[in-house]
């Protein structure tokens, strides 16, 4: 494998019509995946995923924002999304703990705070849910994979800090295993209270058209970055307005590589290593 996608959605519904098909091509490419649940049955669906195909992995756990029952639009998704309405999930922990110890399960998530469309009765709701799947995370002994988003407005949560304060709290008291922020979108001061936590950081194909993560993927030492797609959303430059897929991390090791100004041939290495060693996975 000469790439690592630590965050795909091949267990959604957009790959239903063609998966075998976007498998192979990643297969293809040299890129190794983790497939992420969000809800039970995704997290069901990553772990069957994970069983049928070499090189691929799973992440199981419960999204934020499916803990409360809510609406989001397709701009709120993003490129490939469609309209859907989450169910209100509560936790069921002895669900999550089984897929959690299966072998081919090496993170817990994605979970974490999202603050972009939030009340204080969802809030609760995202940290009761956020602690219940830490304590699986240490419980397990597997790395958590982190989702957390601030608010559309002010970038400021009920309590008047960031999501990524807000979860950094909630972490430094509770984790006891390391962390990755999938897609992390925060500032400089926020990246370094992970830093200093020992965590590490994703990245997707937004940085192959949009400027302003330029700076924090500069400032983030190369032996805290992994490379992620988050199919099927945010497809990378140069497949635009096409639904996202795997083989497409390529563009994000490129863009990382650029950022950085090293060797594409080198950084893609390094981030593989990252990888392998954050899950602990042969590859």
């Amino acid at each position: 494998m000469k790439y690592t996608d630590i965050h795909s959605h091949l267990n959604f519904a957009a790959y239903d019509a063609d998966r075998e098909e976007v498998i192979k091509r990643a297969e293809d490419a040299g890129v190794a995946v983790i497939t992420v649940g969000t809800q039970i049955d995704t997290s069901r669906k990553a772990v069957e995923l994970a069983h049928r195909y070499k090189g691929m992995y799973a992440a199981i756990g419960l999204h934020p924002i499916h803990t409360s029952k809510s609406y989001h639009d397709e701009q709120e998704l993003g490129e490939g999304g469609k309209e859907f309405t989450s169910r209100g999930e509560e936790a069921d922990l002895d669900a999550y703990r089984s897929l959690a110890s299966d072998p081919k399960t090496v993170a817990i998530g994605e979970c974490g705070l999202d603050y972009y469309r939030l009340d204080e009765d969802s809030r609760t709701k995202q940290v009761r849910t956020f602690e219940q799947m830490i304590d699986l995370a240490n419980e397990a002994g597997k790395p958590l994979m982190l989702h957390i988003r601030n608010g559309a407005s002010n970038n400021s949560s009920p309590t008047g800090q960031s999501a990524y304060r807000d979860a950094y709290e909630i972490l430094k008291s509770r984790a006891i295993v390391k962390g990755n922020l999938h897609f992390f979108a925060g500032s400089i001061e926020e990246a370094k209270l992970f830093l200093d936590l020992g965590y590490s950081f994703s990245f997707t194909g937004v940085i192959t058209f949009a400027r302003n993560y330029d700076e924090v993927i500069r400032y983030i030492p190369i032996d805290r970055i992994m490379s992620e797609t988050d199919c099927p959303f945010v497809t990378p430059a140069p497949y635009r307005g096409k639904r996202n897929e795997p083989a497409y991390v390529v563009e994000v090791v490129k863009a990382i590589a650029k950022i950085k100004g090293g060797d594409e041939g080198e950084v893609a290495s390094r981030l593989i290593n990252n990888a392998k060693l954050f899950f602990n996975i042969n590859l």
